[in-house]
This record gives structure tokens, sequence and C-alpha cells, in this order.
């Protein structure tokens, strides 16, 4: 996994997930380009990627307008002289039942999310077309937007839109030798803190610097940032180079790949379909099995 000649682009890197990728980016020898809407904490990053003998820059900015996305990618390109690889990770939280949430707590989730996402990768993506050496796009996504949580409306929303642009852009992408992926993480964080299953398994690692129990980071998948970290070092190494259009889930001992979206059962009817038709077929045809959904509950051993 050496990255000594990459120079990578990590938003949302001031805390949390953030910059646990950035400081594994530079632990394999990437120089990075270290960005979160606070100013203080991307250069608090950078700082200490730099005292562990690794190259960092902070380009602070909140994700989502044209101009941030451009600034990154010019940031990298006037220290470093190219960029070889993105990782959008930046997102806010603002989570209400769908009859509370309003269009702010709606549009302000998606705005960097879903918008970040897209104009950082298409910004990072029209230099790497220019540099002709290819890249790596390496987009974060959520169990929440593979299989809904409650109270997430518009997270869920985002991180399901990632992911399906994924599929999309890994088409778009392979002729000029860019891979996008998205990584599926489960991590203690600020915003896993908020469940409530989670939450006191993360303040005792936070607080008391106690271990996350061995069933929590093997059935459920959980444990630090830096468990999750591994992942875009691999996705952003040559070793990655035929590995595109996936999503890969990752924390704790886990390390899995999510299906994407595909017909499970199909029935045929000469002539089509009418309503009572499908009533009358539907317990014992196509809707036998339904499809589970939202995020489970972690079950703790007695």
């Amino acid at each position: 996994m050496d990255l000594n000649t990459k120079v990578a682009v990590v938003t949302g890197a001031g805390r949390g997930l953030g910059r646990a990728y950035a400081l594994a980016l530079a632990g394999a020898g990437a120089a990075v380009i270290v960005n979160d809407a606070d100013a203080d904490a991307a250069k608090q990053v950078a700082g200490e990627i730099a005292e562990r003998g690794g190259r960092a820059v902070a380009e602070p900015g909140a994700v989502g307008p044209t101009a941030v996305a451009e600034a990154l990618v010019a940031r990298a390109v006037a220290e470093y002289g190219r960029l070889d690889a993105l990782v959008t990770n930046a997102g806010i939280l603002r989570d209400r039942v769908l009859w509370k949430m309003s269009d702010d707590d709606f549009d302000a989730v998606v705005n960097v999310h879903l918008r970040g996402t897209f104009t950082c990768v298409r910004a990072a993506v029209q230099r790497m077309r220019e540099q002709g050496e290819g890249g790596r796009i390496i987009v974060v996504g959520s169990p929440a937007g593979q299989r809904g949580n409650f109270g997430q409306t518009n997270y869920s929303a985002a991180k399901a839109a990632i992911v399906g642009m994924v599929r999309t852009w890994a088409l778009e992408c392979a002729k000029a030798g860019i891979t996008v992926n998205a990584v599926i993480p489960v991590a203690a964080t600020a915003m896993t803190k908020t469940i409530p299953a989670f939450a006191p398994y993360v303040e005792a690692w936070e607080e008391r610097g106690e271990p996350f129990p061995a069933w929590l980071r093997a059935a459920e998948g959980f444990g630090t940032p830096e468990d999750v970290a591994a992942l875009p070092v691999f996705l952003a190494s040559d070793a990655a180079a035929g590995v595109t259009g996936q999503a890969i889930g990752i924390g704790g001992d886990r390390l899995s790949l999510w299906s994407h979206p595909q017909e499970v059962a199909v029935a045929y009817r000469e002539g089509g379909w009418d309503a009572g038709a499908i009533a009358a077929t539907w317990a014992t045809g196509v809707g036998r099995e339904p499809q589970t959904y939202g995020v489970p509950a972690p079950e703790v051993p007695r």
C-alpha cells in the first residue's frame, strides 16, 4: 500500500472518520488536502500529519457549492502538482421523524451529503481526465442509505442517492481509468453516538479508553474510526485498480460487500396485470418473501 506518489483530497477530515481517513492515507505516503467546514479542525489534522512526517495542507470550506469543490482540486494541484484520489466524507445530521422534518432540515443534509459529493467528484474527475492517468473516487455512504433508518429521511435519501451515483459514475469514468467506489462505514463517531444502543459503548471508549466488546466488533461490525480507515487506503492504491462500482462495508472486525438492488422475485401473466390479479397472487407469488428494511438494532448478548 505505497501511496508515496499519490495526492488525495479528504472532505470532512477535521474529526471522526474523515480524520482517520486523512491520517491513514498520509501514513501510507499520500500527500493530503485536509478539508473541513471547521478551519481550526482542518489545520489541526494537517498539523498532526506533518508532525508524523507526512505531507498535508488544510483547505477549509463547507462542501456543496461548486466553488468549494474547485478550490479543493486547485489547492491539490497548486501544492503537489496533481490529484489522484478523492474521499468525500463531509456530512451533517438533522434527524427528525418525517412529520416533524422541516424544509431546512431536509435541504441542509442533502446539500452537504449529496450536492457536496456531486460537486467535489465532478471537479476531481475533470482534473483526473485532464491528467490522463486515471484516478480513484471514494465516496462515503451509510447503512442508513442501504436499508433506511428511523428519523433519517434526509440522510437516508442522500446516502442512497450517493451509492446510485457510484454505479453511474463507474460506467462513465471507466474509459478514463478512474475507479469509483462507496465505503459503507460503521464506527464510533459523533453521529453514531446518538444511537441509544451504541451510546454506552462509545462513551466508555471515549471517556475511559475501554475497548469495544468482541461481540460488538464482530456481530455488529462496530469499532473505532481507525478500523475503517484501511479501506480508503486500499481503494486509493494500485492494488484496487480493478475494483469499481462497488459498495463496500467495513467496521470493527467486519469487511463486507453490499449487493446492488435487483429483482428477487418475478411473475408473468398473459395480457398483463390488473389490481385484482395482483391481490389474488401477491401472498403466494412475488410477495411471498417480502424484503426487510431498516437498520437492525444491535443484539446484545445475554
